[in-house]
């Protein structure tokens, strides 16, 4: 990724990023931040059109309109490379003529705020908010598609194998604050299953209504100027230590927690995964397999697609002396996992769904653990299992 060393004081400028996939709903917030902000203006770099011209568009405006425009060429045949490169040096000429309070950073549709938050910071400027906007009645219908950013005409390069339901459930999730936009009337509108899912998907999140019955202006500006910590929000999103949603059940929406000790037969668990994948519009968390003890591996599913990667060592796996290089919060998080033989090493999925089927869930992911008889036969037997998930994997 490029980086942008730190060049001057740019203390008086508060950046906030507003990203996500619902572009009305994104625009909407934006419109009333720039409101809400005497001193404020938007910066959107446009990536639709950049396999075509080989240029990003940017433009930057304010409560009255546009204020300027240009264009950036792509970076490495990327889109969002591009956006990266110019990005910086936009914010450090508001910065630099001390006219600008805040930077409403207006992400386009696909980029993630993650990468966009590191970016910000590494310049060394303020960042003070990720928001992700959010119209309830999508929730569903993002979570649920399984295409390609590519064949939907939001991948940001060309190298970029994304799908729509795994970027939209990154943008939801690592965002402290969602700007909630309802559809207009006589459109399609959200109902009690919308927003108990959004609900569930995220429960730790601030939720802003922004809309013409909303009288939002003021919430969504302190908001905005509230603080983002970039190491926070990377460690609840870390699998080792992610914030992961507790059980739940309202409105035919269904969140299930599973929690066991014993580890995964790799056959077995490998054989259900696409009943396991399918079972719940989302679905996260951490787990062990038996053959690998000190592999902590990572489970993300949506759109009724997998993604199983290793994240490192459990730390039980490691010596003593190696913990103090590890994060408070990952030590924590371990520690309230913590069992006598085992250590840190857990099964710690969640599911979320309307329509969950919690009993048959369980059962399943019950029949994929270790039985008495294989678990009593030790770590070293364990280590002899067929290596099921070599190819997951990439060992």
């Amino acid at each position: 990724m490029p980086t942008h060393p730190p060049a001057g004081p740019v203390a008086s400028l508060s950046v906030a990023l507003v990203g996500g996939l619902h572009s009305e709903a994104r625009r909407a917030t934006v419109d009333r931040l720039l409101a809400a902000v005497p001193g404020s203006v938007a910066l959107h770099h446009d990536l639709a059109t950049a396999p075509e011209t080989g240029t990003v568009a940017r433009t930057v405006r304010d409560a009255t309109g546009v204020l300027s425009t240009g264009e950036t060429p792509l970076v490495n045949d990327c889109a969002c490379c591009a956006l990266r490169e110019d990005l910086v040096p936009e914010l450090r000429r508001l910065a630099d003529s001390e006219l600008t309070r805040l930077a409403v950073v207006e992400l386009w549709d696909s980029v993630e705020p993650k990468a966009m938050a590191e970016v910000v910071v590494a310049a060394g400027l303020r960042l003070t908010a990720v928001i992700t906007a959010v119209d309830p009645a999508l929730v569903l219908p993002c979570l649920g598609n399984g295409d390609d950013l590519a064949d939907v005409g939001l991948a940001a390069a060309a190298t970029d194998q994304r799908t729509v339901a795994d970027t939209w459930a990154r943008q939801l999730e690592y965002a402290p604050v969602l700007a909630v936009v309802d559809a207009p009337e006589g459109e399609l509108a959200a109902d009690d299953t919308d927003r108990a899912l959004l609900d569930q998907l995220h429960p730790t999140a601030r939720r802003i209504a922004v809309g013409p019955q909303a009288d939002s202006g003021r919430e969504l500006a302190a908001a905005a100027l509230a603080g983002f910590d970039v190491e926070a929000a990377a460690a609840a999103q870390h699998p080792a230590s992610a914030l992961l949603p507790q059980d739940a059940d309202d409105s035919g929406v269904t969140t299930f927690v599973w929690h066991h000790i014993r580890p995964f037969h790799p056959e077995r668990l490998y054989a259900a995964l696409e009943e396991l994948t399918c079972a719940a519009a989302r679905s996260r968390g951490r787990f062990w397999l038996a053959d690998k003890p000190d592999v902590l591996l990572h489970w993300d599913a949506a759109g009724g697609a997998l993604c199983v990667e290793g994240v490192g060592p459990w730390l039980a796996s490691l010596p003593d002396a190696a913990w103090e290089m590890v994060p408070p919060v990952r030590r924590a998080a371990a520690a309230m996992d913590w069992h006598p033989e085992h250590g840190d090493r857990c099964q710690h999925l969640v599911f979320t769904s309307p329509g969950l089927d919690r009993v048959g869930l369980a059962e399943v992911l019950d029949s994929c653990l270790l039985t008495d008889a294989e678990y009593a036969a030790g770590r070293e037997a364990w280590k002899l299992l067929p290596p099921a998930f070599d190819s997951l994997l990439e060992v």
